[in-house]
């Protein structure tokens, strides 16, 4: 089974890889980065829960992040910053988070959960040798719009297989999913 050093390493280089190749996105990724950050903290406020040094920090770090970061994951980001932050504070944000709106927690693998500040309806593939996730957009045509009298909470598709980097290092060049985000 191929494992990267990091899989979170791993993210953040697809991330830098992507956004440097993706020319047609209209903001840069600090822009977008910023502009999720402003709106987390607007609606926060606005459902009065106070902004709190922890709670800002753990939301510039998970605003705009393509990673699907875990509670750990942004705990160890975290610590370096803030040796005084608990683990349980960092959960406690998360969940308060998404009871708001403003993160969705996703399993979208065998572990721990994952947090998606990406709002907007996309579907996931997911590299089952790293655990890279990579959003992607919905087609123009959506089943659920085909079930009359039915009201539809959340679509939730998931591609598995293998990211283009694991299909390389295992022979596999042609077979792997490509994490391009289209």
């Amino acid at each position: 089974m191929c494992k990267p050093e990091s899989t979170s390493e791993k993210r953040k280089e697809w991330v830098a890889g992507k956004n440097s190749s993706n020319q047609s996105t209209p903001m840069t990724r600090e822009q977008a980065r910023a502009a999720s950050l402003e709106s987390m903290l607007s609606a926060l406020r606005a459902n009065g829960l106070k902004v709190t040094p922890q709670r800002l920090a753990i939301l510039r770090e998970l605003a705009g992040d393509l990673t699907h970061p875990t509670a750990m994951d942004l705990f160890e980001r975290l610590r370096p910053g803030m040796p005084t932050m608990s683990f349980a504070t960092v959960y406690n944000t998360l969940a308060a988070l998404t009871e708001q709106g403003l993160c969705v927690a996703r399993a979208l693998e065998v572990g721990p959960v994952r947090f998606d500040p990406n709002m907007t309806p996309h579907d996931h593939a997911v590299c089952d040798r790293c655990g890279l996730v990579v959003d992607l957009p919905l087609p123009e045509a959506h089943a659920a719009s085909a079930l009359p009298g039915f009201a539809v909470r959340v679509v939730e598709r998931i591609y598995r297989g293998s990211c283009a980097a694991c299909a390389s290092r295992e022979g596999h060049a042609g077979g792997g999913l490509q994490a391009t985000g289209e």
